[in-house]
């Protein structure tokens, strides 16, 4: 089973996708990117460029499903909106695509990362790397993020998958 998995944005978009099969016991991390838009286009425009990449990442992978980071809380109302938008572009992408969607909020994916449903983000980004062979330097919260995300949905998703 390969998921794309992602951390949703409209500035900096987490992107990964992973793979299990099922003789083996550990998954594997396929791609990861972080995916850049910039402010100095206009918004609308960004989303067009987050759908192209998204869907170009399908074109090239072929995921069967999409994982990704369900909205939980924020108080910037202005940042809640755009993702939301962003997250409503990549979740059309996905299903255009035929691609069954998994969202997870993020005490799911601490959860599914530390076993603690309030970890700090340094925690779910130090156990990242334990959890899944890495073969590249990331740099980016927002790649770790979408990596998280992939693994939290073969952790609940395992039996319906």
């Amino acid at each position: 089973m390969k998921i794309l998995s992602v951390d949703p944005g409209f500035e900096r978009v987490g992107i990964a996708i992973i793979n299990k099969e099922k003789n083996k016991e550990k998954e594997e991390l396929i791609y990861s990117d972080c995916f850049k838009t910039s402010a100095k286009i206009s918004f609308h425009e960004r989303l067009l460029l987050i759908g192209k990449e998204i869907s170009r990442v399908i074109k090239e992978y072929k995921p069967e499903s999409l994982a990704i980071e369900k909205l939980y809380f924020t108080t910037n109302q202005k940042t809640v909106m755009g993702v939301s938008e962003a997250r409503g572009i990549i979740i059309y992408v996905a299903k255009e695509n035929g691609l069954h969607t998994f969202e997870y909020t993020p005490p799911q994916i601490k959860i599914a990362v530390t076993g603690y449903g309030k970890s700090d983000k340094n925690m779910v980004m130090s156990m990242v790397p334990k959890l899944i062979k890495i073969n590249k330097i990331i740099t980016s919260d927002d790649e770790l993020d979408a990596i998280a995300i992939g693994l939290t949905c073969f952790a609940h998703e395992k039996f319906k998958l």
